[in-house]
Order: structure tokens, then C-alpha cells, then sequence
């Protein structure tokens, strides 16, 4: 049966994880905390997948539906929607925090500190 906007909106948290489905594959699922997320369970490469598509209610039950239609078509077109989400995920968050920009940057001052180290032993 279709999910509703209604049931969504009064769905309670149990004891345990509550998964209610709406058409190809949406699901909405009402966590023990009372978190309420939007997924999407799908088969890619023989494998079966579950791509998140967000939070109730910042995701209304028409965008959930609208992103499900979207990673619908990716399917297929032969593309995996986990993999697509990717890239926009790293430009959301960015490169400068990423473990190899800081790594970098540390190797950059272990190299100064050395030459520096270097130098004072060539002077004396």
C-alpha cells in the first residue's frame, strides 16, 4: 500500500526499527531514537543496494518520490545512484578538510622543520 503523508507524519518510534514501504523500492523507516529517513532499496551488479535519500521531514514524502524516480532512470541508464552520489558528496563537503590535504600540509612543515634542522648543522 502507498505510504501518505499522514502516516508518515504520525508514525511512532517502537522498540524496534520500523520500515513501511511505499512503490519500487522507497522506504521510510522510523528508528527506536525517533529519527525518520527516507531509503531506497535497489539491485545493482547482482547485488541488492539501500541508498539514503535523506530526513522527515526535511525530505517530503513528493521529493523522496521524486528522488527514487531520478535513481530509477540512473538505473537504467547502467548507472549505480550510490556511485553517482559520490562525487557531489566531496564537492559538498569540500577538499580542504580531507585526510590527504591535511596529511600534505603536515609533511610540508616536517620538511621545513628539517631543512631548518640542516641548515643550523651546516653553520656549526
Amino acid at each position: 500500500m502507498a505510504l501518505s503523508d499522514m502516516k508518515c507524519r504520525n508514525a511512532r518510534p517502537g522498540e524496534k526499527l520500523q520500515k513501511f514501504s511505499d512503490s519500487e523500492g522507497l522506504q521510510f523507516w522510523v528508528q527506536p531514537t525517533g529519527a525518520r529517513l527516507w531509503r531506497l532499496a535497489y539491485r545493482f551488479g547482482g547485488k541488492q543496494k539501500l541508498l539514503a535519500l535523506g530526513t522527515y521531514p526535511l525530505v517530503t514524502l513528493a521529493a523522496a518520490r521524486e528522488a527514487r524516480d531520478t535513481a530509477r532512470k540512473l538505473l537504467l541508464a547502467g548507472i549505480d545512484p550510490s556511485e553517482d552520489k559520490k562525487p557531489r558528496k566531496l564537492l559538498q563537503y569540500g577538499s580542504g578538510d580531507s585526510f590527504h590535504a591535511i596529511a600534505e600540509e603536515y609533511v610540508a612543515k616536517l620538511k621545513q622543520i628539517a631543512q631548518r634542522r640542516f641548515r643550523l648543522r651546516a653553520i656549526c
